[in-house]
C-alpha cells in the first residue's frame, strides 16, 4: 500500500512538472507587474516603464495600432517566452498576458473594432523566423480573440490555442510573403505583400526597377493582395514595378492602403498610396531627388505624417546620391491625403546635436506630432504654433538594440516607445510610455489658432 503510494505521488509529481512546462510557453501565461514609473533624466516628465527585466521587449511597428481597443492594453513582441511571441501589458496594473504559442510571422494588427488580434503564421502551426522574418507560400492568418484570452488567463483557466484561435484564410501557394500587413478600418479585410509569378503583370503606368542603393535593395516586381477575414478569399489589390515595404492602412476610411518603396535607405519615389480595388495608385507625397523621405506613418483620416531626413552633410554621396543634406528643406512633413498638401510640422532646433527627426508620429486629434532623433530622443511638436520642445532624453541610448519608434495613444495624451535607458547593457529594450505633460494639454490658445 505504502509502495502505491509513493507511485502515485511520483506519478503525480512527473504530471505537474508536464503541466508547468507546458505553461511555460502558454498562451494565457501570466508574468507579475514589471511597472517603473521614473523621471526622465534631463526633462524630468514620468516615464512609465511597463517592462524592465531581462528580455528583449519591442513595440509593434509604430505603423501599427499599439493599443487594445478597450485601451488597457499594450501588445508587443518578446523572447521571454518560447521563442519571439506577442504578449501584452495591462497599462495600469502591469500585469504581462502572453498572446502567442507558436510564433507568428511580420506584423502584429490590433483590431481597429474589436478586442482581436491577427497574426500571420506556417500552416503546419511551425513559427519559421518569427517577428519580421521572411516566408513563403501556404501561410495563414489567425484571429486571437484577446478578450476571452485575458479573461481565463486572469481566472487562471487559460485553454489550448484553439479555443482563441479563429483561421480566416490562407495565402494561395506560389505567393511568397514577408508578413508586412495590415487590417482594414472596418476588420474585414487584411491587405498584404506578396512576390511572385502573379505579379509580374504591372498596374496601369507601373515600370519594372532594377535594384536602388548601394544595399542593392528595392527591385520588382512585387504586389498588394487582400483576404476577406471572414471568406479567406485572396483578391489583387495592385503590382508594382518595386519591392514593397511597410504596408498599412488608414485607421478611419475603409479602403485605403499606405505603402513603400523599400531599398534599405533613400528610395526614388518612397511613399506610395491605393485604394482596396487598386485605384488611385500614386505616390502619396512626390519626392524630389535631393529629399530623403523616411518612416511615413498614416494617424488620422485625412494626414500622413513623414520624415525628411536631414542626417548629411552638403556633398556627401556614398552612393545614395546627394539627399538628405540642409541645402533644402527638411522636417517632419504632414501630408493631407484628401487636398494633396504637405506642410512641415517641424523640426530638431539648428545646431542641436540631435541632427534630424527620423522616426514620426501625430496624434488622431491632429494637435501634436513627435518625432525621435538621431541621439534617440524624444521630441514634441505642438502643431497649433509649430513649437518644438524635447519631451524626453531616454537616456539618449544609441547603443540600444533598435529606435525608439514612437506612437501616440488613441485618446492623444501620450506616447509609447522602446528605449534601454534602464537597461544595464544600454541594449535591450523595454516597453516604455511618456505622458504629453498635462500644461500642455490643458494649454489654450487664441482663438486664431484654433481649427
Amino acid at each position: 500500500m505504502m509502495l502505491m503510494n509513493d507511485r502515485a505521488i511520483k506519478v503525480g509529481l512527473v504530471l505537474a512538472a508536464l503541466v508547468v512546462s507546458c505553461a511555460w510557453g502558454q498562451m494565457g501565461r501570466r508574468w507579475p507587474s514589471e511597472k517603473k514609473v521614473v523621471p526622465d533624466p534631463v526633462t524630468g516628465v514620468p516615464l512609465s516603464f511597463l517592462t524592465t527585466g531581462p528580455a528583449e521587449d519591442s513595440k509593434i511597428y509604430p505603423t501599427h495600432q499599439q493599443w487594445t481597443t478597450d485601451g488597457k492594453w499594450l501588445i508587443f513582441r518578446s523572447n521571454r517566452g518560447a521563442g519571439v511571441q506577442a504578449f501584452a501589458v495591462n497599462e495600469e496594473a502591469g500585469d504581462i498576458v502572453q498572446v502567442t504559442e507558436s510564433g507568428y510571422i511580420g506584423m502584429l494588427c490590433n483590431a481597429h473594432r474589436s478586442m482581436k488580434l491577427f497574426i500571420m503564421r506556417n500552416r503546419d502551426g511551425s513559427p519559421g523566423r518569427t517577428g519580421r522574418g521572411a516566408a513563403r507560400g501556404g501561410q495563414q492568418i489567425i484571429e486571437i480573440d484577446l478578450a476571452r484570452l485575458f479573461a481565463d488567463s486572469a481566472a487562471g483557466t487559460a485553454n489550448a490555442p484553439s479555443a482563441y484561435e479563429r483561421l480566416c484564410g490562407t495565402i494561395p501557394p506560389g505567393m511568397s510573403t514577408r508578413g508586412n500587413m495590415a487590417v482594414d478600418a472596418n476588420d474585414q479585410v487584411m491587405y498584404f505583400s506578396v512576390t511572385g509569378p502573379d505579379t509580374a503583370e504591372l498596374s496601369a503606368g507601373q515600370t519594372l526597377q532594377e535594384a536602388y542603393g548601394p544595399r542593392r535593395m528595392g527591385a520588382g516586381p512585387s504586389g498588394l493582395r487582400s483576404m476577406n477575414l471572414r471568406t479567406g478569399v485572396v483578391k489583387t489589390v495592385c503590382n508594382v514595378g518595386f519591392q514593397i515595404g511597410h504596408v498599412q492602412t488608414n485607421p478611419v476610411a475603409t479602403g485605403e492602403i499606405i505603402f513603400c518603396w523599400e531599398t534599405g535607405g533613400k528610395a526614388p519615389q518612397r511613399t506610395w498610396f491605393v485604394n482596396a480595388d487598386g485605384t488611385g495608385l500614386r505616390p502619396l507625397y512626390p519626392e524630389a531627388p535631393y529629399e530623403w523621405v523616411t518612416h511615413e506613418a498614416v494617424f488620422n483620416r485625412d494626414e500622413v505624417a513623414l520624415a525628411l531626413v536631414c542626417h548629411r552633410q552638403p556633398g556627401a554621396n556614398d552612393g545614395w546620391g546627394t539627399a538628405g543634406t540642409p541645402e533644402h528643406p527638411t522636417g517632419l512633413g504632414i501630408v493631407n491625403l484628401r487636398t494633396r498638401e504637405m506642410r512641415i510640422a517641424g523640426q530638431v532646433p539648428v545646431g542641436n546635436p540631435g541632427r534630424s527627426d527620423w522616426h514620426v508620429a501625430a496624434s488622431p486629434d491632429g494637435r501634436w506630432a513627435a518625432f525621435d532623433d538621431f541621439q534617440y530622443r524624444l521630441w514634441l511638436i505642438d502643431r497649433r504654433t509649430g513649437e518644438t520642445v524635447l519631451l524626453a532624453d531616454l537616456g539618449h541610448r544609441t547603443t540600444a538594440g533598435d529606435h525608439v519608434h514612437p506612437t501616440f495613444s488613441p485618446d492623444s495624451t501620450k506616447i509609447e516607445v522602446q528605449c534601454a535607458l534602464l537597461a544595464p547593457d544600454r541594449r535591450t529594450l523595454d516597453i516604455c510610455v511618456v505622458p504629453v505633460p498635462k500644461n500642455r494639454l490643458d494649454h489654450t490658445y487664441p482663438e486664431r489658432l484654433v481649427p
